[in-house]
């Protein structure tokens, strides 16, 4: 397929000028074979073209050459993308679909700007998630929410339903929210033995004040581990749910400042526990490419970044011998099996813990909805979505399922409250920690 010719006039071909993100050549890579249809979720709920990866392109390129409007209509269909990036896996042609959706919604954003949503999309994401300190206060007004007994009179009210219907199905969703924090403090948390590796460890936005007790297991598991974990206090959130609603002057700002908190520190390896952030920070170096005073900066940090999975794994980590007796299977993190391409660390962690019968879940490449934001934004598609995923949870007859970044575990943990299961959604790095902890014990 050729490009456009010069008399054509694309009506955002600035979104394709590659400064930071895809370069309109990429948008012609992709040469609707339909690999990539069977890898969309979307796709798979709906049956819709304009519901796939190559609909979707086709739709930026029909705006790009001027042929159709950039009208909300359009939008929509780019709205409703998870950005899982399964369709890049499934491409033969390489067409870097992940890049192409983030431009494309870095136009969108700019068009919304002045509604109601963008406006409010920019306050949370540019005013609250960013500062931790702010993030800080919305939690924690959230846990005061649940645990001063509001949250159960508001629901047996039934008010909430009656008077905001999509307000009232985001509280039915929120994540019972934990006591324990982790704090990125500048603390050094000495290595377990012989130490063999300095390390600095993401704190990120979310996760260390909604999965707090978590994230000081994978501080447990990596100092079993021979590491000296180092929490930099200048570090921020990583950018990535910034990117994945088009807001990449954000995103890049904080990647800035990440970069500028994590170099200062002397150590191996920059170790993340989340996907989608892993995914975001391994690819500072893109996002930054055309910043002459970062670009060499970004790239030195992003090759530092380790998946905790993908860490320990190469050390290679220390086998537990305690048993756990846990029937488990294991849901893909898109960021990490799609971005990353890393499927076999979590699977070799899980088969290593003694007792732990390993099972294998249909379709776990398949997203489970969770998309940062899009259980949010999102949420009937998201929910279709869950769905399909919670059938093939129950078809494991597993009494756990492990995952791998935080949107993920949030996700699934709704599913499996709202269909009942007797199923436990854990991270892969809290069943390792399980492990070691019974083998001090014992």
């Amino acid at each position: 397929m050729t490009m456009p010719n010069e008399q054509q006039k694309p009506s955002i071909s600035r979104l394709f000028s590659g400064l930071g993100g895809a370069d309109e050549s990429d948008l012609y890579k992709c040469v609707h074979c339909g690999f990539c249809l069977q890898a969309c979720p979307t796709y798979l709920e709906t049956g819709l073209e304009t519901e796939s990866p190559r609909g979707r392109i086709a739709l930026m390129k029909a705006v790009n050459e001027g042929r159709i409007e950039m009208t909300e209509p359009v939008m929509r269909h780019w709205d409703l993308c998870v950005q899982c990036r399964a369709c890049e896996v499934a491409c033969p042609s390489g067409v870097p679909y992940g890049k192409l959706i983030e431009t494309t919604m870095a136009e969108v954003s700019e068009k919304r700007r002045n509604s109601v949503k963008g406006m409010a999309t920019d306050a949370a994401l540019k005013w609250v998630v960013p500062e931790q300190g702010r993030l800080s206060l919305a939690v924690g007004a959230a846990r005061f929410y649940q645990n001063s007994g509001l949250q159960n009179m508001v629901r047996k009210s039934g008010l909430l339903k009656r008077v905001a219907p999509d307000l009232a199905d985001m509280e039915s969703s929120m994540p019972e929210i934990p006591s324990t924090t982790f704090k990125a403090s500048g603390q050094v948390i000495p290595a377990k033995g012989e130490k063999t590796n300095r390390v600095a460890i993401l704190s990120g936005c979310v996760m260390p004040l909604v999965h707090g007790p978590q994230m000081n297991a994978v501080v447990r598991v990596l100092t079993r581990n021979g590491a000296e974990v180092v929490v930099p206090k200048n570090q921020v959130c990583c950018g990535a749910m910034n990117s994945h609603i088009g807001d990449l002057s954000t995103a890049r700002d904080l990647a800035r400042r990440n970069i500028d908190g994590f170099l200062a520190e002397d150590v191996d390896a920059i170790i993340v526990a989340s996907a989608g952030c892993g995914s975001r920070m391994k690819e500072y170096h893109e996002l930054l490419q055309d910043d002459s005073e970062y670009a060499e900066k970004a790239l030195e940090l992003s090759k530092l970044i380790k998946d905790v999975h993908e860490y320990l794994v190469e050390l290679p980590f220390v086998p537990p011998t305690a048993s756990l007796d846990f029937r488990v299977t294991y849901q893909d993190s898109c960021h990490l099996s799609n971005a990353q391409r890393l499927t076999a660390p979590p699977r070799t962690i899980l088969n290593s813990i003694p007792g732990v019968e390993f099972v294998e879940l249909p379709n776990a490449s398949i997203c489970c909805g969770g998309g940062g934001t899009y259980m949010i934004t999102e949420r009937n598609l998201s929910l279709r979505i869950l769905k399909t995923k919670m059938e093939a949870v129950a078809e494991t007859g597993a009494n756990i399922v492990a995952t791998a970044n935080p949107g993920c575990l949030m996700q699934l943990q709704m599913g499996v409250g709202e269909n009942n299961m007797p199923v436990e959604v854990r991270y892969v790095t809290d069943l390792l920690d399980e492990a070691y902890r019974k083998e001090e014990k014992e």
